[in-house]
């Protein structure tokens, strides 16, 4: 089975070029025996896919933590992982205990405007992190968030 020899990328028999990098196939063709592709990394740079981690949330950070096997992401997606998955329960405890004043009818007007501003400074903080985490793994920078890098680093396994 021939491959690309500048990509590795598996090419048709007697292609002139690489339909993935364009390289001219010629005689440079190389056949390798059934080396499988790994299917656990994506084509992304690393940077790319650290900020990618970070894009929607928690969710991207699951999806990368399992696809991706390079350290740099499976930080970045663990550090994802972590932080927003605890903003995001935060942030739905914080909405309870506000419904709860609605309509619990236990609180008063000024303990209902507490609950909000809370969750609000929570929504911030995550906000935030997210736009720091983006930029920061887009620099290529290993960005440790306070008490969560910890975690991230024996989730992503260092």
């Amino acid at each position: 089975m021939p491959h690309c020899s500048k990509c590795g990328n598996i090419v048709d028999a007697g292609a002139a070029f690489c339909h993935k990098c364009g390289a001219s196939q010629g005689a440079a063709a190389v056949s390798i025996p059934s080396a499988p592709v790994p299917a656990t990394q994506t084509s992304l740079s690393e940077n790319v896919a650290g900020l990618l981690c970070y894009a929607v949330g928690w969710i991207t950070g699951l999806i990368f933590l399992l696809i991706d096997k390079r350290p740099f992401v499976r930080f970045h997606a663990a550090q994802s992982l972590v932080t927003f998955g605890a903003l995001n329960m935060i942030s739905i405890i914080l909405g309870v205990a506000f419904l709860g004043g609605i309509w619990g009818g236990g609180y008063s007007w000024s303990i209902f405007g507490f609950w909000a501003a809370v969750r609000g400074v929570v929504d911030l903080v995550a906000f935030v992190a997210w736009i720091v985490g983006m930029i920061k793994a887009y620099q290529h920078e290993r960005f440790r968030f306070p008490i969560v890098a910890d975690i991230a680093d024996q989730i992503a396994g260092k």
